[in-house]
């Protein structure tokens, strides 16, 4: 009942911030240079993918559009730190994988151990945006060989990291040459800023952080018993929800951490399912026409930033909406762009929000202090990753 009244409160601030981000959809002015540097990367990182073989070009598309930032130190360190998880937790995976991939009991536990020390890092560590890339390639890889242990995960784990290379380098590319051009421009206009907070430091032991990640690698232990009981294919992608929406401020998690983390899930699936919706009417409508399709694919992107850019309070929405529709309407091959893959892909995505909900909500009850929860959910800071 706590998920369904997010639900419903984050549908209606959805169809809020959507009527009113779009009536200036299209302004001139720095806001449309990134929507229009985050349309370029991604259709840069979908020809780089191809080029290069990837085998989910989707994933190549969106680290095209979450690595962009409106200055090229920021796409370059970004990208950098993406790209170092990737690697990271791929070693990882490839060592462990021949080993338990095939072993219900020490794959769940290595998920959750892995997973949760990653995610716990990424809580409170400078560099969270590694640290999260090392547990979600992890994931993700480990339970590709627990799908098919009969085989090597090195294909796998190799087309991860060319779809991260892929999109970065798309990034970086179009950062770069709009850096160097039109937002040199802009900022000779732009008045001078207060400087920016610091990041905050670094600390070793967060009692909150630890807790919180304990609940997402119990989830993610779940996810091999659901696999042996269902067979259901897109498991890796439940992997990366449960721990992309566990990621918070660790100042909302001194007391009950149900409502914010509840919000931020609510948030994702009300994001990813308008983002699915959409890319499917597009699929289906466009018979499969990849100019159309492209067409189609700008447009959500200008949307899905615009959204990000716009309303802190339902800006997570704008990234899961492009998230979605990226996965689901861009095809690996678009000589045989079928709706299946990515159907497949966003059932994955909701799948983990089934898996994480009741595990947040019997810790709630067992152990959760029984001062009143704050409702809502806690803006997330600029260097706080939001995939």
């Amino acid at each position: 009942m706590n998920f369904i009244r997010h639900l419903f409160g984050v549908s209606r601030s959805l169809w809020k911030a959507i009527t009113d981000e779009l009536r200036s959809v299209g302004r001139p002015g720095p806001r449309l240079v990134d929507e229009l540097e985050c349309v370029l990367s991604v259709l840069l990182a979908i020809v780089f993918a191809h080029a290069l073989g990837a085998q989910y070009v989707g994933w190549a598309a969106f680290s095209g559009y979450a690595v962009m930032r409106s200055r090229l130190s920021e796409s370059v360190m970004r990208g950098t730190l993406r790209i170092t998880g990737t690697i990271a937790g791929a070693i990882v995976a490839l060592i462990l994988a021949p080993l338990i991939a095939d072993k219900s009991f020490p794959l769940a536990l290595a998920l959750a151990l892995i997973g949760a020390t990653t995610l716990y890092f990424a809580l409170v560590s400078r560099r969270s945006y590694a640290w999260l890339f090392t547990g979600l390639t992890f994931c993700m890889i480990l339970i590709e060989g627990m799908m098919q242990p009969a085989s090597s995960v090195f294909p796998f784990a190799r087309s991860r990291i060319v779809e991260i290379l892929a999109g970065t380098f798309a990034c970086i590319i179009v950062s770069a040459l709009s850096n160097w051009t039109i937002r040199r421009a802009l900022r000779r206009d732009e008045p001078k800023t207060a400087t920016p907070l610091a990041t905050p430091a670094a600390t070793l032991w967060h009692k909150g952080a630890a807790l919180h990640a304990l609940q997402a690698g119990i989830a993610l232990a779940f996810i091999p018993f659901i696999w042996r009981w269902t067979g259901f294919a897109s498991l890796s992608q439940s992997s990366v929800t449960i721990m992309a929406v566990m990621l918070l401020p660790v100042a909302t998690l001194e007391s009950s951490v149900l409502n914010p983390v509840t919000s931020k899930i609510a948030m994702r699936f009300v994001g990813c399912a308008a983002g699915g919706v959409l890319a499917i009417a597009v699929l289906l409508s466009s018979h499969h026409s990849p100019l159309l399709m492209t067409l189609a694919l700008c447009v959500a992107v200008i949307i899905g930033r615009h959204v990000e850019n716009g309303n802190p309070a339902t800006s997570y929405i704008g990234i899961q909406f492009a998230l979605a529709f990226l996965v689901v309407l861009v095809p690996d091959n678009y000589m045989n762009a079928a709706p299946e893959p990515g159907l497949n892909r966003l059932a994955g995505i909701l799948l983990g929000i089934v898996i994480l909900e009741p595990v947040l909500l019997a810790w709630h009850l067992l152990f959760a202090d029984k001062s009143p929860p704050k409702v809502g959910m806690a803006a997330e800071p600029d260097n706080m990753p939001r995939e």
